[in-house]
């Protein structure tokens, strides 16, 4: 489906949302954070890499510093108000957080190493020519974003597209405001199936630690802005970057909106597929799914992909084809 037309949304549509834009600090906040965010964490990083520091304390201490200055714009100047997040939906995002997002992985990535690299070496096998090794680290990540959004685009376009696969994806699509934490927010079977097209792979082919932990940088704080009730203005770079722009029409409570943007980290591929949505002319309206019961907590949302048509969409798939 062709994107809609789009020219800079009127100054009007900015204010509308509530609270006080005239600051320089808010208008530097709103035109500028985003991209001294992520230059600041991926300064961080570097300068602690070349300190001596170990990959992963650098890399962790410049996604820290990123997600405090995410939540210090959201109090400043946030997108809507009503968006602040509550008590019950903070617990079970940071649950989220820790249990998919950093515990998961780390067992992920421990198994896929120690299983795979023995195979490999059993069966004299090699995938590292498959990786520009020597190139630059920079170079290498940018490589490693734009092959891994590819993968990831057209498994979240499977994800959406497959009633089966819909009820695992549904638990992302079920908060009713957008705020950082909830980035997080992935049933850990999905997060199974993530792992194994935009992890495994790279392992696989023996990206270096350097590369990944970059790469992760880059992830996590556009993840948090993506996710976050930032008001931001990011022009033309809403055509390189899934920020939050974009994705808040993919959370959009109607299929018909919600269907697009599926870029992770860049928005390139929906460009050139076609997916790509941000009307000019008005902002988006309810999240999360169709039923607005669907439950949100932490161990509920655990069974839920398992009860079919409880997110009520292929319901109303089926009534409308």
């Amino acid at each position: 489906m062709a994107a809609a037309p789009e020219q800079e949304r009127v100054d009007s549509d900015w204010y509308a949302h509530s609270g006080d834009r005239s600051s320089a600090l808010a208008r530097l906040a709103v035109r500028g954070s985003y991209p001294i965010v992520i230059l600041l964490g991926i300064g961080i990083y570097t300068t602690l890499g070349s300190l001596g520091a170990p990959v992963v304390v650098a890399s962790y201490v410049a996604v820290l510093v990123g997600a405090g200055l995410v939540t210090l714009h959201e109090i400043i100047v946030p997108y809507r108000p009503e968006w602040r997040p509550q008590g019950g939906d903070v617990r079970a995002d940071v649950a989220f957080m820790v249990a998919v997002q950093v515990v998961l992985p780390l067992l992920f990535s421990l198994a896929a190493t120690t299983a795979f690299a023995g195979w490999l070496r059993e069966g004299d096998l090699t995938l590292g020519g498959l990786w520009p090794h020597t190139w630059p680290v920079a170079l290498q990540a940018v490589l490693m974003l734009a092959v891994a959004d590819f993968f990831r685009y057209w498994m979240h376009r499977a994800f959406h597209g497959s009633a089966f696969m819909w009820r695992w994806h549904a638990v992302h699509h079920s908060p009713h405001r957008l705020y950082w934490l909830n980035v997080g927010r992935f049933h850990p079977g999905e997060k199974a199936v993530q792992f194994c097209v935009d992890a495994l792979p790279f392992v696989l082919v023996g990206v270096g630690s350097e590369v990944l932990a970059a790469y992760f940088v880059f992830y996590a704080l556009n993840g948090f802005y993506q996710h976050s009730n930032c008001d931001v203005r990011l022009g033309w770079l809403n055509y390189l970057i899934s920020g939050p722009e974009l994705h808040r029409w993919h959370h959009s409570e109607l299929p018909a909106e919600s269907d697009h943007n599926f870029g992770n980290n860049l928005i390139i591929w929906d460009v050139l597929f076609g997916t790509r949505y941000l009307p000019a002319d008005r902002a988006v309206g309810r999240l999360g799914l169709l039923n607005r019961e669907y439950p949100t907590g932490f161990v509920a949302q655990m069974r839920t992909p398992l009860i079919r048509g409880l997110d009520k969409r292929a319901v109303e798939t089926t009534t409308s084809s």
